[in-house]
């Protein structure tokens, strides 16, 4: 027997499938009762697992979701670090499982996918730093050509906003097109373009603010 055929029958022995090493983006899109299409997206890992739902048009948003998760079979038992609707419905673990309606999104990889932690700030008094393993939490995922960032807290589970839509890097950019933002509906639709860097693995994410304030944060890669 081959050596390829040996590491086969492992792989099919211990269940492990290509789509938990990779990062994943799946959509699907339902009619709600006042016949708006409510898209859900969801942001797959080999640990991972984020739904968030919004509405297009108008420009709606309705709720994410997210935590590391335990699969069996086709199904992600999902323990929650955010819920955006935790004070109405307290709820910390759901489970989904996979449907043909999930349609794969683009597995584009782009310079910077994964997910990152909100590490510190540059400005003119210097660098601060956040610790990354306190409870108090932000976070951005980038898989694929899609983004999102979630503000929250873990022991409380207090949800403090998110973002999300699509981005591109371009010639040292990285550009952020906002398709739901949750603290304020109008921002959908918007452009914003940023320098970025990686300076000793760490993401130096720099540009002005919605307000025209200029600003440098520093990401950490959340392992």
């Amino acid at each position: 027997m081959t050596t390829s055929k040996i590491w086969l029958g492992l792989i099919l022995l211990l269940g492990i499938t290509p789509s938990l090493k990779a990062q994943n983006v799946y959509q699907f899109s339902i009619e709600n009762n006042q016949g708006q299409e409510e898209i859900h997206r969801l942001f797959i890992d080999k640990q991972y697992f984020i739904e968030s739902v919004f509405i297009a048009s108008p420009a709606t948003f309705l709720s994410t979701k997210g935590g590391f998760y335990k699969k069996e079979g086709y199904t992600y038992h999902v323990n929650f670090e955010f819920n955006s609707d935790f004070e109405k419905d307290a709820v910390k673990s759901q489970s989904f499982t996979e449907k043909d309606s999930w349609k794969k999104q683009t597995t584009t990889t782009q310079d910077l996918a994964g997910k990152w932690l909100m590490g510190g700030r540059i400005n003119e008094d210097g660098l601060s730093r956040r610790d990354t393993s306190g409870t108090r939490k932000t976070m951005k995922v980038l898989f694929g050509d899609s983004f999102q960032w979630i503000a929250y807290d873990t022991a409380s589970m207090k949800f403090s906003g998110t973002g999300g839509g699509k981005y591109v890097i371009d010639n040292g950019n990285y550009i952020e097109q906002i398709e739901y933002f949750s603290r304020d509906n109008t921002r959908v639709g918007a452009k914003l373009s940023f320098d970025y860097e990686i300076v000793d693995g760490e993401w130096h994410h720099k540009g002005l603010s919605s307000k025209g304030a200029p600003f440098h944060e520093i990401w950490i890669k959340r392992r």
